[in-house]
């Protein structure tokens, strides 16, 4: 207490008029709408938190479940095949940021199970290379990489492209491509029957509902290559692609493109972000409203201190110092309602894990999708730069609603203020 008795007298009464000293009447009504903006600047506050931990949460998650099937880095040769692969692919180890290369072909088919017909992503890989550049291997769900041997003609499938074919290990499905026009002109399609021999899942419907592997040499043949299409390259660092992806592109002779992670999904990330600033905006405008509130409040304030402040006046206080007492007052009721709603956006933010699926329970419902937002369960990733953000726009607003509420206390002429008291 002896401290805060040292503070400037507008500290004092500024923290006078935050607590409402009087009970009863006026005053315990304007402390009870001040607790409300307080509570409204918090609840904003907490609701921006929780929103984009969880937009944090839900990016993250989908990109390190497509980065377990896709490659950091991919090199293509424009001539359609790179018969010198492993020439290029000693060529790319000289990067220091390239830990891993792997071969592969890509070509689209339709896989045919009885009447049950699914587009898919065929993907020809080398299984021991494989390893080097994705997470397939460690989500197997049945079988193995290592049955993709040259000339079986083995497939392995995505858990829902599996489920939709009816297929188990063991049993066929039929891949039909296109293979060029015939004597009538009409595309003729190449017709093979492969063997499932493995079935995975990575958490990503994208790729579990659309994409199946096969040996690179049999993919080849299926899509009449002489060699494969490129190079998959997994880097130490996945953020650092767009900058490897220049390096390769001036260090790797030949008519090559480089395409890194980013490039490749540009649309899905530009439409995550744009999502991201809407909801900071639309959000920030809710803590606003709330701030704003903070106007009404000091108003009222105003109106009821009249008295005070003509008595301040006429002991010698300036403009600036009734002012002050204001904006002390309008701030810290901005203050402690940031501070109330990052520690409770905080703790939401952390235990959305919990939180969800308690109130999935509790109503018979269930958020998310996973057809439509490819993950089933609700992430997080709170980040202390948001937190920051978040917290100084919120006071800022707080502060600012605090202005013109204080300028009117700063104009109360003493003696106008006195005559009826």
């Amino acid at each position: 207490m002896s401290i805060i008795k040292n503070f400037p007298f507008e500290w004092l009464v500024g923290l006078r008029y935050t607590r409402a000293g009087k009970r009863g009447g006026r005053n315990s009504f304007i402390s009870f709408i001040s607790l409300i903006s307080m509570a409204g600047i918090g609840l904003g506050t907490a609701a921006l938190i929780v929103v984009l931990s969880v937009m944090n949460g839900f990016e993250k998650e989908v990109t390190n479940r497509m980065l377990s099937v896709l490659a950091h880095v991919e090199v293509f040769d424009l001539r359609g095949a790179m018969p010198d692969w492993e020439q290029r692919t000693r060529e790319a180890l000289a990067n220091p940021q390239v830990r891993g290369v792997a071969p592969f072909v890509e070509t689209e088919g339709m896989l045919i199970r009885e009447d049950v017909l699914r587009p898919s992503m065929v993907r020809g890989v080398l299984p021991e290379a494989e390893k080097n550049v994705s997470e397939v291997g460690q989500h197997m769900r049945a079988g193995s990489l290592d049955t993709l041997t040259p000339g079986r003609f083995n497939i392995v499938l995505g858990a829902e492209l599996a489920r939709a074919l009816k297929v188990e290990l063991g049993q066929t499905v039929t891949l039909a491509r296109a293979q060029g026009p015939g004597a009538a002109g009409a595309m003729q399609p190449r017709v093979r029957s492969l063997t499932v021999s493995g079935i995975f899942e990575v958490g990503h419907n994208q790729f579990d509902s659309a994409l199946a592997l096969m040996n690179i040499s049999d993919a080849e043949q299926l899509a009449g290559l002489a060699a494969p299409s490129g190079l998959r390259l997994r880097l130490a660092d996945m953020q650092r692609a767009p900058e490897v992806a220049r390096q390769l592109k001036q260090s790797m002779p030949g008519d090559l493109f480089v395409r890194d992670w980013t490039g490749a999904n540009a649309t899905w990330f530009a439409a995550v972000k744009s999502q991201k600033n809407m909801m900071f905006i639309i959000l920030t405008m809710i803590i606003a409203v709330a701030a704003f509130n903070l106007v009404a409040t000091l108003v009222m304030t105003v109106t009821d201190k009249q008295a005070d402040i003509a008595i301040l006046r006429t002991l010698g206080a300036t403009p600036a110092s009734i002012m002050k007492i204001f904006m002390i007052q309008g701030g810290l009721t901005g203050v402690l309602g940031t501070g109330f709603g990052i520690a409770l956006g905080s703790v939401l933010a952390l235990n959305v894990h919990i939180i969800v699926p308690f109130i999935e329970g509790l109503f018979g419902m269930h958020f998310l999708s996973k057809d439509i937002y490819l993950i089933s369960s609700v992430p997080s990733d709170l980040r202390l730069s948001d937190v920051v953000n978040i917290g100084v726009i919120a006071v800022l607003l707080a502060f600012v609603a605090t202005i013109y509420p204080s300028w009117r206390g700063a104009r109360v002429k003493p003696a106008q203020a006195l005559r009826y008291e």
